[in-house]
């Protein structure tokens, strides 16, 4: 749900008001001056040759003379000039020769002398300053570039703040444009008030709130709230991002938070919004003794803004973060951030309300339902349910429809949460039965796990980095995470490597399961760390810390943990996940012909869905008319992909295969 639009006008950076490149003018003129003075230097430059006349040599002028066919010449240090006796005029260059006047009185010549000619006082001075002038003009021009990029001019523009006040009167946001999430609306919609009506809580007593720090995932919509503050808000709106204050130059970030606030001052009241706060913000002194001053200082100074000694009456700063865990305590203290709201993941009624508001500009068919795929989306944000949106109408458009119907929605709705398929890609028959009895193992053990989530599509298509997937959706939104669901998610991890055993043999194992493992290990390691759930280890934690290591190094055990509680560690993590293998390859052992049966749909209709896997296992007709597009079933040889890349997880999510 983030919108990062930013709204144009001739006072925004980036932009010229006469439609030009600034950067391109500013060389041009300094071109120009550079080409002005080497003009000069050429027009006082007394060394400058102005004779005319053909150039001869010294010998044949010698034979002229002898001749006596040379009128008259003029003698300088540098260059004899003078005129042939038909009036052609003639030019030499001399060498040493004492005998030359001599010559030249015998044969009647008439001889003038030349002054010695240096270069101007001008011409000197210009030849001494152009070096000079030429680096100058350099470092200004680059200069006065970097002060730009700063967002303000003048010889000291690096100190000032790069915030920007938002004017724009079209396209705003308000808080009608943001849903789902009403808890957070109403905390900011009480700031509103405070700032349009102060008296309605001044007289109680209450004092405005100096920050409210927007906490949530990505995509939640923490950047749209804050823009629906400056919507309703109806007072200047300044927004900054927290990586604006950090420069190279230790003491620039702390001048510009004084700017800042200097700029809000004269604007009060009014909302500064700091975006990704955690930029300038993260926690002093946890760069183990290599820390960066620079932005221990620019954090410094604004703690020292928002609740110093000076008070900064009516200036509200609003910022959001999606690592509140990594911000100093000082800046979370109450009287800084008084207020931190949770931005969180949308449930159901939330994702409802966010569908209608982006469904809103879309052209829908009768047969969308926003519950429907609400209920079809757990764990959306709202950015996910926006780019959901666009792709059934991306599809819809591509397909030449005038209506997005809800056949694009679904589409949509697995291009997201599966990746794109890829039906170009060539796979030999031998690939194509193992990706359906791996995803086909994973299917029937989901099937038969009570407490596994209902299979929402399997495929054996290739989608993003897998070659097949079975994804599954939950039934409902789910805020906890049970013990019996966590050994079935790992039985249904392990059901696609114990399908290839069982089917291929056990030298015939790809590594097609290595995303699955993963996953598993993961999953039993948090059971064992960090929820008790192994009774020999206990309900201690044990997890890993979270935290900035140093020089990239972290040690995978935590510093209060003994080498025999680590062995027992590593030692029921295997054990919860042979435990899930074992149950993988009891549950497909006993229900053998049913994997026959999906798999041989699968590498027939290539997509199913989860009613129509349980029709099948129940005996009953699948109901295709048709049975869909099949893709290349006889591919060349040797343009197979490598069986290294068929991760396939039990939830859809792939990650890629690792050694």
């Amino acid at each position: 749900m983030n919108d990062n639009e930013r709204p144009g006008g001739p006072n925004r950076g980036g932009g010229d008001n006469n439609g030009g490149n600034p950067w391109l003018k500013s060389l041009l003129i300094w071109v120009g001056i550079l080409f002005a003075l080497a003009l000069v230097v050429t027009v006082f430059d007394g060394k400058s040759t102005t004779q005319t006349g053909n150039t001869i040599a010294y010998s044949a002028f010698l034979d002229k003379v002898d001749e006596g066919t040379v009128k008259d010449v003029n003698v300088s240090r540098d260059l004899i000039s003078g005129t042939f006796s038909s009036g052609d005029k003639f030019r030499t260059y001399p060498v040493q020769d004492s005998g030359l006047m001599d010559r030249l009185r015998k044969a009647g010549v008439e001889v003038a002398g030349k002054p010695e000619e240096g270069p101007s006082i001008w011409a000197a001075m210009l030849y001494q300053m152009l070096p000079f002038l030429l680096f100058l003009g350099i470092a200004f021009f680059v200069l006065r570039q970097m002060q730009k990029g700063g967002g303000a001019g003048g010889a000291m523009g690096f100190g000032k703040s790069r915030a920007r006040m938002l004017t724009q009167k079209e396209g705003k946001v308000t808080f009608d444009d943001v849903a789902g999430i009403d808890e957070a609306r109403a905390e900011l919609t009480e700031i509103v008030e405070f700032l349009k009506d102060p008296s309605k809580f001044a007289r109680l007593g209450g004092k405005i709130p100096k920050g409210a720090l927007l906490v949530g995932s990505p995509g939640t919509g923490k950047t749209l709230l804050a823009r629906a503050i400056a919507g309703e808000a109806g007072v200047p709106f300044f927004t900054i991002s927290g990586s604006d204050f950090v420069e190279m130059f230790v003491g620039v970030g702390a001048s510009r938070v004084r700017d800042m606030f200097e700029q809000a001052k004269k604007s009060a009241p009014c909302i500064v919004f700091i975006d990704e706060i955690d930029a300038v913000g993260r926690h002093r002194g946890a760069g183990l003794g290599n820390g960066n001053d620079e932005r221990e200082q620019t954090l410094n100074q604004l703690l020292v803004e928002m609740d110093g000694f000076e008070a900064n009456e009516g200036i509200i700063i609003v910022a959001a973060t999606n690592r509140p865990d990594v911000l100093d305590p000082a800046l979370l203290r109450p009287g800084r951030f008084d207020r931190q709201v949770v931005v969180p993941r949308p449930d159901i009624d939330g994702r409802v309300k966010i569908l209608e508001v982006h469904m809103k500009k879309v052209p829908l068919a009768p047969d969308v339902d926003a519950r429907v795929i609400a209920r079809g989306t757990p764990g959306f944000s709202g950015a996910d349910l926006a780019n959901l949106v666009n792709e059934a109408a991306l599809m819809a458009a591509r397909k030449g429809k005038r209506l997005v119907a809800n056949a694009e929605f679904e589409e949509a709705k697995d291009k997201v949460m599966m990746g794109a398929e890829r039906r170009s890609m060539v796979m030999t028959e031998d690939e194509k039965r193992m990706t359906a009895y791996h995803e086909a193992g994973h299917a029937i053990v989901a099937l038969h796990e009570p407490a596994s989530d209902p299979i929402h599509k399997a495929t054996i298509i290739p989608r993003g980095r897998a070659l097949g997937m079975v994804m599954r959706l939950p039934e409902r939104d789910s805020y906890s995470y049970h013990r019996d669901k966590m050994y079935a998610n790992l039985a249904v991890a392990m059901g696609g490597r114990i399908a290839e055993e069982i089917i291929f043999g056990y030298d015939k194992v790809s590594s097609g399961a290595s995303g699955d493992i993963q996953y598993a290990t993961g999953l039993a390691r948090d059971m064992v760390t960090k929820w008790g759930m192994s009774d020999k280890v206990g309900p201690v934690d044990y997890a890993q810390p979270e935290g900035e290591s140093f020089l990239g190094y972290s040690s995978s055990q935590p510093t209060h943990m003994s080498n025999e509680t680590a062995q027992l560690i590593d030692a029921e993590i295997k054990s919860i996940v042979e435990g899930g293998l074992h149950r993988a390859k009891h549950v497909l052992t006993e229900h053998i012909d049913q994997l026959h049966s999906l798999a041989g749909a699968l590498l027939e209709y290539e997509t199913l869905s989860g009613e129509e896997i349980k029709k099948l296992i129940a005996g009953e007709e699948i109901g295709r008319i048709d049975q869909g597009p099949k893709s290349p079933a006889v591919p060349t040889a040797g343009t197979s992909i490598p069986k290294t890349k068929r991760p396939s997880g039990p939830f859809g999510n792939p990650s890629p295969a690792g050694a």
